[in-house]
C-alpha cells in the first residue's frame, strides 16, 4: 500500500477506495501526496529533515557559491584598496593582498557550506509543516465524507 504503483492499481480496479483514504492521521506514517512515499520524521529529533545526499550537495554548493561570490568581491575592493595603501612595485601590493583574501574566501567557504544547508532544512521544514495541516485538514474532511457515505449505504441496505 505504500507505492505509487499500488495506489494506481488500486485505483484501476476501484477496489476498497471509499474505505482507504490517501493520508490517514494519527494511523501509520504520513506520505507524500505525489509519489506515496513514507516521510519519516527523525525519531530523536521530533523533526524532518533532509536526506545525507542533498544535505552534501548544498553543503558543495554553498561552498563553492561563498569562495566565488567572495573572490569576486575581494578582487573588485580589496585589491584596489592594497594598491592604494602599500606602495612600492607592482607585484607588491598583489603579494601583499592576495593572503587575506584568500582567507576571506576560504571563511565566506565554510559559511556558505554551513548556511546554505541550514537554508534547505528550514525550506524542507516549513513545507512539511504547512503541508501536515493542509492534508489533516483534507483527510478530516474525507473521513466525514466516506462516513456519511457508508452509513447512507447502510441505511439503504435496511
Amino acid at each position: 500500500m505504500g507505492t505509487r504503483e499500488v495506489y494506481e492499481e488500486k485505483l484501476r480496479s476501484g477496489a476498497h477506495l471509499h474505505r482507504d483514504p490517501t493520508i490517514n492521521p494519527g494511523l501509520g506514517s504520513p506520505r507524500c501526496p505525489r509519489c506515496l512515499s513514507l516521510l519519516n520524521p527523525t525519531a530523536g529529533e521530533k523533526d524532518w529533515t533532509i536526506t545525507p545526499v542533498l544535505h552534501g550537495a548544498t553543503a558543495v554548493a554553498g561552498s563553492g557559491t561563498g569562495a566565488l561570490l567572495s573572490a569576486v568581491h575581494g578582487f573588485n575592493t580589496g585589491i584596489p584598496f592594497v594598491q592604494k595603501h602599500v606602495k612600492g612595485p607592482k607585484w607588491l601590493p598583489l603579494v601583499v593582498g592576495v593572503p587575506p583574501l584568500l582567507l576571506f574566501s576560504g571563511a565566506s567557504a565554510v559559511f556558505g557550506a554551513y548556511a546554505l544547508p541550514r537554508f534547505a532544512q528550514l525550506t524542507v521544514t516549513s513545507y512539511y509543516a504547512a503541508s501536515t495541516g493542509a492534508h489533516y485538514a483534507v483527510s478530516q474532511i474525507t473521513r466525514l465524507i466516506e462516513s456519511s457515505h457508508i452509513s447512507e449505504s447502510d441505511e439503504k441496505s435496511r
